[in-house]
């Protein structure tokens, strides 16, 4: 029963950060976004509901694959990723600043490569189930970046 809290209840926060980023954006994405000029790469809008919702499954399972290894410093890591994730919501939808959004998401980018650093040298499991996230962290970063440079 323990083994599984580990994981559970990290994949449950992570899942309720998304949901909470989700209404956030809600009146953003009705309104303002649909207005901006975005890659021709840009997904239609049912897929970003979708692919967020299995990666923050993955990475709600990767950090109960660190509480298992029990390697703080990647818990540290972790935590300020989901962090900065969030933020970029707020950065981008709610203040409406692709900007701010690119910032953070850039730094975003930089966390998560080096969660994926220290995983790999220590917490394998955990380190793989973060790179789809990585890239589609990649994927998102060109995606603000073309909405910053055509708006």
């Amino acid at each position: 029963m323990k083994k599984f809290v580990l994981y559970f209840i990290p994949v449950v926060v992570c899942l309720s950060v998304g949901v909470t980023s989700g209404e956030l954006q809600g009146e953003a994405l009705r309104v303002w976004y649909p207005g901006l000029v975005k890659s021709s790469l840009t997904p239609p809008p049912v897929v970003f509901p979708v692919a967020w919702s299995i990666i923050y499954v993955l990475v709600g399972i990767s950090l109960g694959c660190v509480l298992e290894c029990v390697n703080k410093r990647m818990v540290l890591i972790w935590a300020a990723q989901l962090f900065v994730n969030f933020a970029w919501s707020v950065l981008f939808f709610v203040l409406r600043s692709p900007v701010a959004g690119l910032v953070d998401i850039v730094i975003l980018d930089f966390l998560v490569a080096w969660y994926l650093y220290v995983g790999f040298r220590s917490c394998r499991k955990a380190a793989w189930l973060f790179v789809p996230y990585m890239a589609w962290l990649l994927f998102a970063t060109y995606l603000n970046w073309v909405v910053v440079i055509c708006n």
